[in-house]
């Protein structure tokens, strides 16, 4: 059985336009390839935008890119810094776009609750050890 390592969500690093589209297209269980045959951007490009060595990606390849993942374009172009992101989208990840827009299956559904209802209560734990200084104990 293969073993899943995962990073607890206080040790993660911010989401670059890169990663988050390497996770989206991870998502879809696509290769470079296939992503290169189905919107026409050669796979060195994708590559070199997944790897963050692009720092203006043309908005037209964002904007097949987001078609193809299902991501929201607007999202994609606040990553590259091109536009302001809003309120709603300031919070939002390119994978947590992606796996949003996947249509799940009921027990995969049920198995993201259990796991994000985990991820929290962790969370809560860990913060609700930390004694603050200003209360007396």
């Amino acid at each position: 059985m293969e073993t899943i390592e995962i990073t607890p969500p206080s040790q993660q690093t911010a989401e670059t336009l890169g990663s988050g589209l390497r996770a989206a297209r991870d998502m879809r269980n696509l290769s470079l390839r296939d992503v290169e045959q189905a919107v026409g951007i050669s796979n060195a490009y994708l590559s070199q935008l997944e790897n963050d060595r692009v720092k203006k990606p043309s908005p037209f390849f964002l904007h097949k890119l987001a078609t193809l993942y299902g991501i929201d374009y607007e999202l994609l172009m606040a990553k590259a810094g091109y536009i302001i992101k809003n309120e709603t989208a300031k919070h939002q990840t390119l994978a947590g776009a992606a796996l949003m827009s996947e249509e799940l299956t009921s027990e995969e559904t049920s198995q993201l609750a259990q796991y994000l209802k985990f991820l929290r209560s962790q969370k809560k734990a860990n913060t609700s050890n930390v004694k603050d200084p200003i209360k007396p104990t």
